[in-house]
């Protein structure tokens, strides 16, 4: 004759196995459910990031060339589509024959400033940026005339 304890211990891992089967068979549902809507989710989201960097690049169309865009009127570091490298300003410096101090110069900025953007200690301005730009297209006599006529302007 079997043991009461053992019968009833037996009987009640029967029941609570039950009941559990059925507590997680309703939460895979619910993660199921969960996992599709997070999915639904994050597609809306690509989809209206792609939205928004169409309609910046369309507005960015649209806009007037001396025209400032809001990122840079608020202080951003955005300086249209040009995008700072140190090492890309080192060798156009070096390019151009120019001392950081020169260059700073003729950036509007110190030869510190200059040291410090190219050792990757801090970020040009926007204004800062959008001049580094303009000194990429010219050569070495158009920088020592813009450089003298900044020089004997102070």
């Amino acid at each position: 004759m079997p043991n009461i304890a053992t019968v009833l211990k037996a009987e009640i891992v029967r029941l609570a196995r039950k009941e559990l089967r059925n507590e997680v068979q309703a939460l895979k549902k619910t993660l199921t459910s969960a996992r599709s809507e997070i999915g639904a989710l994050k597609h809306r989201v690509s989809e209206l990031e792609k939205a928004i960097k169409a309609a910046a690049r369309a507005s960015a169309k649209r806009a007037p060339v001396g025209a400032a865009s809001p990122v840079e009127e608020n202080g951003g570091e955005s300086g249209g589509n040009f995008r700072f490298r140190a090492g890309g300003l080192a060798s156009n410096r070096k390019r151009l024959g120019l001392s950081a101090a020169d260059f700073g110069l003729l950036v509007g900025a110190t030869g510190q400033s200059v040291y410090a953007w190219e050792a990757r200690k801090s970020k040009p301005s926007g204004k800062s940026l959008q001049a580094i730009a303009a000194l990429r297209g010219i050569g070495k006599r158009e920088a020592a005339r813009r450089l003298a006529e900044l020089k004997e302007a102070a």
